[in-house]
């Protein structure tokens, strides 16, 4: 092996990228002999099966890779796993990251935060209060409606005094919910005021 790259002499042929009028030795390729031609066509020729030799090496030498990362328990998602991580990791030491951290921190200690999240729980807490309470009230009635069913007719129903306590207590809890969401209402736009 003769060919330059490969630790034997440099040969006759200067293998630099030209253009097709480039010359050779300062031969133009349109002056070669048929002879030189085929000896460069035998040269391509083999540099074409060495690389396909070499792929099919590489090929071989990734296939016993990927055995040897199997029997130490490497797997291609444990790879990947390692790879989020490291890449999780780095993004977390980010500049771009830690800045917008600062300022999410900053946010949540603000006064508007703190006063909107302290609202919000209120009023969770009052909605949950009030749903749970007009659940209670419509089992217990619809339990009495239940029993009275068996002796009253529908139309008569209407006018017993559990169905008209039952609109009553529907009508109140209503006024309730309405009256808790005007007053928080109000009292978000006298804080706004305020501020």
């Amino acid at each position: 092996m003769n060919r330059q790259g490969f630790g034997g002499a440099a040969p006759s042929v200067n293998f630099s990228t030209r253009t097709p009028e480039t010359t050779i030795n300062g031969r133009s390729p349109s002056d070669l002999t048929d002879e030189e031609v085929d000896g460069l066509r035998y040269e391509l020729a083999k540099a074409e099966d060495e690389i396909q030799t070499l792929r099919q090496v590489l090929l071989a030498k990734e296939k016993y890779a990927t055995d040897v990362r199997r029997q130490l328990g490497l797997s291609p998602i444990g790879n990947i796993k390692q790879n989020l991580s490291k890449g999780w990791q780095e993004v977390q030491t980010s500049g771009p990251y830690l800045s917008a951290s600062a300022t999410l921190d900053d946010i949540s200690r603000s006064n508007v935060y703190v006063r909107t999240r302290d609202g919000l729980s209120q009023a969770g807490h009052a909605t949950t209060s009030v749903l749970s309470n007009v659940g209670v009230a419509i089992t217990r009635r619809l339990a009495e409606m239940r029993n009275l069913s068996h002796t009253i007719s529908v139309p008569s129903m209407r006018h017993s005094s559990t169905f008209k306590s039952f609109e009553e207590m529907v009508g109140t809890v209503k006024d309730k919910v309405t009256s808790s969401a005007d007053m928080s209402g109000s009292e978000r736009r006298s804080s706004r005021h305020s501020s």
